[in-house]
């Protein structure tokens, strides 16, 4: 009841139609969810997450907010004249038209899958044999949501744990709830998930005889969403070994988030999770093109241990029978044709400089705060906040409701993170400096400063 008034409150605040409309159609689609006893399980497991239908009818009721919340990419760089190249060498290949037009096989189209493996042996430095991997194992998505949630439905089922990091990514912390997985958060830093934490947990399961019932643990392996911060190079091998050890009666999988590996704009690079595993039979490496590309043309992979890879495939061809062979065929031309590699260096170089925006707006206006703190991200889209204890940054809480006044939008810290073990803590907060200006993060980062000052 509470969060459909909340809702309506926002509805009734709008003025031209277009907007009320739109919110009307969110607002009637939540309240009819609710009232459906038709519905499956996960349709209302689905429905009760909250950071869409809220933060979505704000945004639309305030029209002139500064969103630092949205994780979209830069719409100014969005490669429209690489994709126009991209697709002239399609069209020029009448054969390759044809193969682009056609429908594709479930596992991808073969010149994508060898050129996603070619990249990730590069970059970490392996050859196939020293990785134990080999073609068959690569498999196309549309995103890397679609692997995450076909790899969640093939080894997981209801009642099943996840351990993840506290905060995680909101988007699958939701996408596990919807297959009545269990969130289970652990302790992270500077440096990823903290390897004690996890043999805790694990050893706190086991004592509950619930050790049975983890089946993977998820992590941003690269510049984390929510925190910006990366695993590093030493934690990735403890954090595999101590996977392998726990695996006693049933494989503990590391489930590798790395959509924004590509998105590095300062310090060295680090070797995926999957090369600290030779056997290939515990991690599962997931990314993207989405960050590094182009989101619209939706085009993900994964990199499965080759128990994984029929399963697999067998719940994606019930689903869609191969993701769209358009996408994958363009995709694989802007990477043969270096058309991906130019258009990343210009994409890394504007981002590089929003988050330097944004760094320097923090140091400007929130430094002087006392109680605020966050670390320097080298990467990703994202600066993660921790306020003093007293602010609860939550949706129904005083800052949220002061940040708006202010014209700017914030994600609040507790839709990232899961409510296993304890409750979240309400002081932490999401920043995204990916869609907005660097006149508008300097602005934005100025209200949210005022907003903070006065709920202070």
């Amino acid at each position: 009841i509470l969060h459909n008034l909340r809702l309506w409150r926002q509805v009734l605040s709008i003025t031209p139609r277009t907007d009320l409309t739109y919110s009307l159609e969110l607002t009637y689609a939540g309240d009819q969810m609710s009232r459906n006893k038709n519905l499956s399980k996960r349709a209302h497991w689905a429905g009760n997450e909250p950071i869409v239908s809220q933060l979505m009818a704000k945004t639309v009721a305030n029209p002139h907010l500064i969103s630092l919340a949205a994780g979209f990419v830069d719409y100014d760089t969005l490669p429209v004249e690489p994709t126009q190249n991209a697709l002239n060498t399609i069209w020029s290949d009448e054969e390759l038209t044809r193969v682009a037009l056609q429908y594709g096989t479930t596992v991808g189209y073969p010149p994508l899958r060898q050129a996603v493996l070619d990249r990730m042996l590069a970059a970490d430095g392996c050859s196939v044999a020293e990785m134990n991997i080999s073609l068959d194992q690569v498999v196309i998505t549309a995103g890397s949501n679609q692997m995450l949630f076909l790899v969640s439905d093939t080894i997981a089922d209801p009642g099943d744990i996840v351990i993840c990091g506290m905060p995680s990514y909101y988007v699958v912390l939701g996408l596990f709830r919807n297959l009545g997985i269990r969130p289970i958060g652990i302790e992270t830093d500077k440096d990823g998930l903290i390897p004690e934490a996890l043999d805790e947990e694990l050893s706190r399961l086991q004592r509950e005889d619930s050790l049975d019932r983890v089946k993977a643990v998820y992590l941003t392996s690269y510049y984390d969403n929510p925190t910006g911060m990366s695993m590093s190079h030493q934690r990735r091998g403890e954090l595999v070994e101590m996977a392998k050890r726990w695996s006693n009666r049933q494989t503990i999988y590391v489930l590798e988030d790395a959509a924004y590996r590509e998105l590095r704009y300062s310090g060295e690079d680090i070797a995926s999770m999957r090369s600290f595993d030779p056997e290939g039979d515990t991690v599962i490496h997931t990314s993207t093109f989405s960050k590094s590309f182009s989101p619209g043309i939706r085009v993900g992979w994964g990199i499965l241990p080759p128990r994984l890879v029929g399963p697999v495939l067998a719940q994606k061809g019930n689903i869609d029978f191969g993701s769209p062979n358009f996408n994958q065929v363009l995709m694989a031309t802007a990477v043969e044709e270096g058309i991906f590699q130019r258009h990343l260096e210009t994409v890394l170089g504007g981002y590089g400089r929003k988050l330097d925006a944004m760094l320097d707006a923090a140091d400007e206006f929130l430094a002087p705060i006392d109680g605020i703190n966050w670390r320097r991200p080298s990467g990703g889209l994202y600066l993660w906040l921790e306020l003093p204890e007293a602010i609860d940054t939550g949706m129904d809480g005083p800052l949220f409701a002061r940040a708006v006044e202010e014209g700017v939008l914030y994600v609040p810290g507790e839709f990232c993170c899961p409510s296993e073990p304890s409750p979240p803590k309400k002081n932490m907060l999401r920043l995204s400096f990916g869609i907005q200006s660097r006149e508008s993060i300097h602005q934005g980062m100025e209200s949210l400063g005022r907003a903070i000052r006065k709920t202070l």
